[in-house]
């Protein structure tokens, strides 16, 4: 590891001077290819940094130890000895952590689908307030939000809502959301007072553009038709809303929410682009899990991960045994606590399998 963080530090004050030059100052693209970079490897060198003078002055309170001076002097050096090494474990750690291996997603915007599962109209109206969740969480990071399809009860729930969060890093805060999120309440039109079990499926699947995947025109089968709404009563005049059917995958797009068609078809293809690559991702990752028997952190979205318990006003996350009694703040876009609680443990787990 040190080996790699001297190359690392070297690599930064090269990037130091390449950075000074009038030369390369000149040349603008390749200045912030040099500034990006330099901005990436900063808060590694500065903890390494952090790290050295650590080791240097426990290096100077041993080498105290070993001479022939007063017992007090002795005795401000052993505690001080036992001071920088807890502090030596804690930036070790921190540097472990930094220098794992980046998910290339962790950058990207992502979409994501919510979609009612067991439970009816009460799983349909959970999954509006899941959407709503993450769009306020969204509202908190300065991300932006659009709905790309959706498909509403007569309620006012939703039965299916497709939608993208933009923003720098979105993946990386968002990616162990998929999974089975389990409801327990009280329903509106429960008369005796039961608490209901429902249950709403999450998806998060990075988003891609047409570099990342590519898809070949005559492999689609593009349908136009008019708009439905809630009953299925028309909405549009014209066939604006589009449905796309990948033939290799036989993965199906529909949306309907523009009422231009060439707008659907957009949106179409880009939750089409997302599904692909992250059916392609779900494949390698089959494939890693044979070949190491355990995979870590792979967002499966087939398990229970989380109940929200509103007469507790409780969420718990079972794969981490968080519990926390704030289900109104939660819901409301607090997610922080619960985001950095799984991102520490997932990176636990990835230092503990040497990944």
């Amino acid at each position: 590891m040190f080996t790699k963080l001297e190359e690392v530090e070297k690599r930064y004050n090269h990037l130091n001077d390449q950075m000074s030059d009038p030369k390369v100052i000149a040349r603008q693209q390749e200045f912030q290819q040099y500034a990006r970079e330099h901005s990436e490897l900063a808060p590694v060198v500065a903890e390494y940094r952090v790290y050295k003078k650590i080791q240097n002055e426990l290096e100077n309170n041993q080498k105290i130890l070993e001479e022939d001076i007063d017992e007090e002097i002795l005795t401000m050096a052993r505690e001080e000895i036992i001071d920088l090494r807890k502090q030596m474990v804690v930036v070790e750690q921190k540097i472990k952590i930094m220098i794992l291996p980046r998910d290339p997603r962790d950058e990207r915007s992502v979409i994501m689908e919510i979609r009612a599962g067991t439970g009816g109209e009460e799983a349909s109206l959970f999954a509006l307030d899941l959407f709503r969740m993450y769009t306020r969480y969204a509202e908190t990071k300065k991300w932006r939000s659009e709905i790309l399809s959706q498909s509403e009860t007569g309620k006012g729930g939703f039965k299916e809502v497709i939608f993208n969060i933009e923003g720098k890093g979105v993946y990386s805060k968002l990616k162990y959301e998929g999974g089975t999120h389990r409801v327990q309440r009280v329903p509106e039109t429960e008369t005796q007072g039961r608490v209901h079990t429902s249950a709403v499926t999450v998806a998060i699947m990075p988003q891609v553009d047409d570099v990342d995947i590519k898809i070949n025109p005559s492999d689609l089968k593009i349908d136009v038709f008019r708009s439905s709404g809630p009953g299925g009563q028309s909405v549009n005049t014209t066939d604006s809303a589009v449905r796309i059917t990948h033939i290799p995958s036989d993965l199906t797009v529909t949306c309907q929410d523009e009422k231009s068609q060439h707008k659907n078809k957009d949106k179409a293809m880009k939750v089409l682009r997302a599904r692909l690559y992250d059916l392609e991702q779900n494949k390698q990752q089959e494939e890693l899990a044979r070949e190491r028997k355990e995979q870590v952190g792979s967002g499966d979205r087939s398990g229970r991960i989380r109940t929200y318990n509103f007469s507790q006003e409780r969420v718990t996350d079972h794969r981490i045994g968080l519990t926390l009694h704030k289900l109104t703040l939660v819901l409301q876009g607090d997610l922080s606590e619960i985001i950095d609680a799984l991102t520490v443990y997932y990176q636990a787990e990835a230092l503990k399998h040497g990944n």
